[in-house]
């Protein structure tokens, strides 16, 4: 928001330079992101009236000039085509210098003297283009230093403001805080409702009552298409960042500007039949001002005439409708409509226009006739017209309430840390406009003003009481309080020991978003239902991602795209399922592994691409660390994002927990990724759980160590292998250790050949042979019993 300061002193006393209000609006909330000046640096230039015009003797291109500047007339050369007798223009004097350096000197041009230089508005540095001279109107003062008359020497702010002050994008709205923060009374411009010259109506239905509350229009007939924007208007204009277009369209954007209310203006004459405001039909299609055709959902709210959709609501007109050099008659509109209405729908066909800006954020609801009253008194100044009478459709129902607030002030001391009296407390909150209710007893009842939609609780009242009374102001005192020792059960893996850990082994932290592309959702988990946004950030975040893999592979896109061949990435995150009606939010932790299995180095295979077994050997350690790596178990699967045979299920206690596996080759190939991917998905809760540690003393006695060497089906996995050893040892069995898998000659072809070491010890003897045999036996006789394996000859 852009803030000239001298408009903004007609609304309020200013008793500071702009640096101090700049200051204290920024202490206040509202940031001020820079001061710049209205106009650049420039001096010796007059408000100057062309006399006569000769053509000059010897250039056909330039003319000869008599120019009364409060002296002697001077004789000036000029070639601007628009020159003439009667003209009203800068005149850069002898001695005068210009924004961009050049210092004006008496100049001999073709044989003439030529005393001084007339100006376009883009040679002082206020257009960014020019046809000519600046032409200023017929009561320019003649000899009148240029920048004092037009105050050219103001300053303008840029204040940035958050999404809850919307009631500051405008001139009276920053003035209200301005007056408030240094407890002056508001000013400003006062003017009288216009009464009706005609009867001229234009019917109005509002089948949306819901997203237009309140609707305003006004027929205005005869206005004058010869009317030029004064040029007060068409530089407060300037200085807010917006051209000059003509009376009809600068005198909504002067209101817009003012009061924070958007308005539109259409042509009369382009309307058919009456005006109605409602939701967009399936199919309807509209031309926009910017010369974009869109079309239109269902729930877009448009303005439409008998021919269909004429305007965006709250965002833009229509070309169809919109006003020209040869209007003559005009219906303006003013409107409330809610912020839930227009959210959204601007950035859906790529636009973001003044008027969106302030409707998503939510507008005065009180303050449409007022708007409107002011927007057509100042047409009738500028363009003249007869208006008709205001035809108003509002849906009180609709329209929103500003809720009573308890406000407990000795909770606010408490808060704040500081003893502010009741009366000072009361009296910020009146100079914001909140009407304050307070009882002998008990909590004050606040009730916020139309303009505020921000204030809704108590903690709200707090701050405002906060920023008025200043936050510099507040005593610094230190928080009293004991420190508490928060629990660390033993049973629970600490986050940050994953984290720890999964770094030791080469991983990076990865953050990212919440929200992923729907096409890439899909192709990850296309059986899930992904949870919709209704007001995304761009197209490409328009879903809830139901697994951490669709983050971490656009990470990995990210940095291969920049070179980056080997890739770790870990990331404990929310993922959002729904579930029956409502929508389930599970934390999991997520590993992806890309490229090479080891950074470049002379003392491994750096080219081994990464395999199924490395992140599964990640996981392993994971779950080493809990106490209990026996309770994880894998299963192969088949996962719509994972490569067949090359994924598995992991199990922790025999409850499915995650998946594992290599990216599957389609989905790397619409990825455009070119690299082995292996991912990982766990519950985080499955990881987290830990075994108590038990302190179990040192056998004083030898262990003994048997191997064996045992031929299965290729296809028995080592986890079932293990799973039988373990339920057939018994307790006697310390440790089992597969330390070898053999397939080729001397096997059979389909089978492979395992090689187990089992370890036995007794914590209160030593074991003979005659008990270490009956264990192997037992264990050979439930392995050939349960997987169909032999002893390996």
């Amino acid at each position: 928001m852009r803030v000239s300061l001298a408009w903004l002193r007609e609304w309020v006393e200013v008793p500071e330079g702009a640096e101090a209000l700049a200051e204290r609006l920024t202490m206040a909330g509202l940031e001020v992101e820079a001061i710049e000046p209205a106009a650049p640096a420039f001096s010796g230039v007059m408000v100057a009236e062309v006399l006569e015009v000769a053509p000059h003797p010897d250039a056909d291109r330039l003319r000869v000039c008599r120019v009364a500047a409060g002296g002697e007339p001077l004789q000036v050369v000029c070639g601007a085509p628009n020159v003439r007798p009667g003209l009203r223009a800068p005149l850069a004097t002898v001695g005068a210098v210009l924004p961009d350096g050049t210092r004006i000197r008496r100049a001999r041009l073709r044989g003439v003297e030529s005393h001084g230089m007339l100006c376009s508005a883009r040679e002082l540095g206020l257009a960014d283009d020019a046809e000519g001279l600046w032409e200023l109107p017929p009561e320019a003062p003649v000899g009148e230093d240029l920048r004092r008359w037009l105050e050219l020497d103001d300053q303008v702010l840029e204040v940035a403001l958050t999404p809850n002050r919307a009631d500051c994008l405008s001139v009276r709205g920053i003035a209200r805080e301005t007056a408030a923060l240094h407890g002056v009374p508001l000013g400003g411009p006062r003017w009288d409702p216009v009464a009706a010259a005609r009867e001229d109506r234009l019917p109005v239905a509002v089948e949306a009552p819901e997203a237009c509350p309140r609707y305003l229009g006004r027929v205005v007939r005869g206005v004058d298409p010869a009317a030029r924007t004064p040029l007060w208007m068409a530089e407060r204009l300037r200085r807010a960042g917006l051209r000059s277009l003509g009376p009809l369209v600068d005198v909504t954007n002067y209101v817009l500007l003012e009061l924070g209310q958007p308005l539109h203006a259409f042509d009369l004459a382009r309307l058919r039949g009456g005006i109605t405001v409602r939701l967009a039909h399936a199919g309807e299609r509209i031309a926009l001002l910017d010369g974009r055709e869109v079309a239109l959902e269902p729930d877009t709210l448009v303005i439409a005439d008998a021919g269909g959709p004429v305007a965006l609501a709250g965002i833009m007109g229509g070309a169809g409708s919109a006003v020209g050099p040869g209007t003559r008659d005009v219906f303006l509109e003013c409107a409330f409509f809610a912020p839930g209405a227009i959210a959204g729908r601007a950035r859906r066909h790529g636009l973001h226009t003044e008027s969106s800006h302030r409707f998503e954020r939510g507008v005065d609801p009180a303050m449409q006739r007022e708007a409107l009253e002011r927007a057509t008194g100042l047409l009738l100044e500028i363009a003249g017209g007869e208006p008709g009478p205001v035809t108003e459709v509002v849906s009180e129902a609709h329209l929103p309430r500003r809720p009573v607030v308890a406000f407990r002030p000795q909770r606010a001391r408490r808060l704040l840390g500081a003893e502010l009296a009741d009366g000072e407390m009361r009296a910020i909150l009146e100079r914001l406009g909140l009407a304050c209710e307070a009882p002998g007893e008990g909590p004050w009842r606040v009730t916020p003003p139309s303009w505020r939609f921000d204030l809704a609780i108590e903690a709200d009242l707090v701050e405002e009481v906060a920023r008025l009374h200043g936050y510099g102001r507040l005593p610094e005192t230190p928080l009293a309080g004991s420190p508490v020792m928060p629990p660390a059960p033993e049973g629970r893996l600490d986050e940050g020991r994953i984290r720890a850990l999964l770094a030791d082994r080469g991983y990076h932290e990865a953050v990212t978003y919440s929200f992923v592309p729907e096409a890439l959702q899909r192709r990850l988990d296309p059986e899930a239902e992904p949870v919709r946004l209704q007001n995304p950030l761009s197209a490409e975040l328009a879903v809830m991602r139901t697994t951490a893999w669709a983050g971490l592979l656009l990470a990995l896109q990210r940095n291969l795209a920049r070179r980056q061949e080997r890739v770790r990435l870990f990331e404990l995150s929310m993922r959002f399922v729904r579930q029956d009606c409502e929508i389930k939010q599970e934390k999991t932790l997520a590993l992806l592994a890309a490229g090479p299995a080891w950074p470049e180095q002379w003392g491994l295979d750096s080219r081994r691409p990464v395999d199924f077994h490395d992140v599964k050997g990640d996981l392993e350690a994971l779950a080493a660390a809990t106490g209990a790596p026996g309770a994880f178990a894998f299963e192969a699967a088949a996962h719509p994002a994972l490569h067949p045979g090359q994924s598995a299920r992991v199990l922790r206690d025999g409850e499915p927990v995650g998946w594992i596996g290599a990216l599957h080759p389609e989905v790397a190939g619409a990825l455009d990724i070119g690299v082995p991917v292996v991912l990982l998905e766990v519950a985080l809760e499955a990881v987290r759980r830990a075994r108590v540690p038990r302190f179990e003393p040192l056998s004083p006695f030898p262990a003994v160590r048997r191997d064996l060497a045992v031929v299965v089906d290729g296809a028995v996995p080592a986890a079932r292998i293990a799973e039988t050893v373990r339920a057939a040892a018994g307790p006697l069995l310390r440790e089992l250790r597969i330390f070898d898998v053999y397939t080729g000659p001397g096997v059979e072809a389909g089978r492979k050949s395992v090689s187990l070491g089992l370890i036995f010890q007794e914590s209160s003897r030593t074991l003979t042979d005659e008990e270490i045999n009956g264990v192997v036996a037992r264990v050979v006789a439930r392995l050939e019993e349960a997987v169909g394996a032999t002893l390996r000859q």
